[in-house]
């Protein structure tokens, strides 16, 4: 009611000023959405067919024959089960440790904490480099191992900042009345700050899971030679590169006959598609927490 009051009473400089900004956005829209509409319909077009061009939102001659071919690899089922797996184990646990480590850094007295902020720091600005860290997980024993994928990114500086500036929004004083009530440090954390930070988590968490699922590189460098580890994104892109390089699979004589019949295009665009949708399918339960969770400081009460 007071909406359509306000609407009501608006001068004809305000209308002018809503109907500018629908237009802008509803070209961003088609800007946003026309790309990801032109991927789809290449990827359910007929190969053969897309290589004359000219497909834009729709496909011109309907096939599922590229997912055909791509679901046809043997080891993509595995695949997919390791990458969900890595995903869920990386980001539940990378949330919880950056949350612990936020709350720690959160607290006035905790005597080490400009210490740890700066150290932090220093890993955002340097790195080791591909060969240190690649000996650093080979001492550690986890070359071939399944904790590759979720133990070196337990703890990222920038998630950790994030939560801590969110959690320095927070009234002390909720702390301190739980304390007189004889609650210690993990009862606080647990039952009052983690329940307040559930904008933040929910954004953490989208970053954590889109990173986890869209890795592959590790994979190529630590467990390419263990096929029980390989993640979705890693044979897809083995996928990618045979159909580029127009060359069989040595142990797939079935798979080389469909490969005959497809384009490169078409199978880039349904490999865009597979490792594009779980997020898409994720990101609206998330997006009501996503703006809050961004806007630090905005902390409601």
């Amino acid at each position: 009611m007071a909406s359509s009051s306000k609407a009501f009473n608006a001068t004809k400089g305000e209308r002018t000023f809503d109907v500018i900004n629908y237009i802008l956005l509803g070209l961003v829209l088609v800007i946003t959405l026309y790309p990801f509409l032109n991927v789809l319909a290449i990827s359910l077009n007929d190969s053969t067919d897309t290589v004359r061009g000219g497909i834009y939102i729709w496909p011109r001659e309907f096939t599922l024959e590229n997912y055909k071919t791509i679901f046809g690899y043997t080891s993509l089922v595995q695949g997919f089960k390791i990458s969900i797996l890595r995903t869920v184990i990386g980001t539940l646990l990378g949330l919880i440790s950056s949350s612990m480590l936020a709350y720690t850094l959160s607290r006035p007295d905790f005597r080490s904490r400009r210490f740890v902020s700066v150290f932090l720091a220093m890993t955002m600005y340097f790195s080791g480099g591909m060969v240190p860290v690649y000996i650093l997980m080979r001492d550690l024993h986890l070359l071939g191992t399944f904790g590759i994928y979720v133990l070196p990114g337990l703890v990222s500086a920038f998630n950790v900042f994030v939560i801590r500036s969110f959690i320095d929004g927070l009234p002390y004083a909720l702390q301190e009345s739980a304390k007189l009530d004889g609650a210690n440090d993990f009862v606080i954390y647990y039952k009052i700050i983690l329940p307040l930070c559930k904008p933040v988590l929910a954004t953490i968490a989208l970053f954590l899971a889109v990173g986890q699922w869209n890795s592959w590189f590790d994979t190529y460098l630590y467990n390419g030679n263990k096929p029980s580890l390989t993640t979705l994104q890693y044979e897809l892109m083995k996928i990618l590169d045979s159909t580029n390089q127009g060359s069989a699979m040595t142990n797939a004589n079935d798979l080389a006959n469909q490969m005959a019949n497809v384009s490169p295009e078409s199978i880039k665009m349904a490999i865009t598609i597979v490792v594009t949708l779980p997020i898409l399918v994720v990101y609206p339960f998330l997006q009501k927490y996503f703006v809050g969770g961004m806007t630090l400081g905005a902390v409601k009460a």
